[in-house]
């Protein structure tokens, strides 16, 4: 990755009792280790998504200034009902110009053994008419409740492996942003 770079990592719910930011503070941390890389955290507890759809009056100004810097995103969400949670398709929904050409990594996660791996496979067809361009695999955090210290540390049984399949999917993110940030400045977007 030659030029500078902004990834934005996206919490993909605004439960109380979520465990899934932990795995989303675990691939902030690793993508931050990156030169050239500048990394956003977005939580969605910390901005107002009035009503639905893309229409002017549903977007947070915080959150469009994000994704118009942002050149790749990561999304972490959790399984809820076999799917990913509202907050998260509402978060997606308000800026549909602003993602066009821009890639896309999930990780899932799951109190069970599914990892989160149904919610993933929802938001591909959702993300995909976004224009934003997903990533052809995933990470997934199953029993992610277990996974994780109290203070959001990986334990140490999990985090060679880890940190290894989130390094993978992190470059080749990234080797997508690259090529797709280029593309974008030549075609003049």
């Amino acid at each position: 990755m030659a030029q500078q770079m902004t990834l934005a990592v996206l919490l993909g719910t605004t439960r109380e009792q979520r465990q899934s930011i932990k795995a989303a503070r675990y691939i902030e941390s690793l993508a931050s280790e990156r030169e050239n890389l500048e990394v956003i955290f977005v939580d969605p507890k910390d901005f107002n998504f009035p009503g639905d759809g893309n229409d002017p009056e549903g977007k947070d100004p915080r959150y469009s200034q994000i994704v118009e810097e942002a050149d790749a995103f990561f999304v972490v969400t959790p399984e809820y009902n076999h799917s990913f949670p509202g907050s998260l398709k509402r978060m997606l929904d308000s800026e549909l110009q602003l993602y066009n050409h821009k890639p896309i990594a999930f990780a899932g996660c799951s109190d069970g053994n599914w990892g989160g791996v149904r919610a993933v496979e929802a938001l591909v067809p959702a993300v995909r008419e976004t224009g934003l361009v997903v990533m052809s695999w995933d990470v997934y955090f199953p029993y992610v409740n277990k996974m994780f210290a109290d203070d959001g540390a990986i334990l140490s049984e999990h985090s060679e492996r880890y940190q290894k399949n989130v390094n993978k999917l992190l470059d080749e993110l990234l080797w997508f942003a690259d090529m797709l940030k280029t593309a974008r400045r030549d075609k003049g977007n």
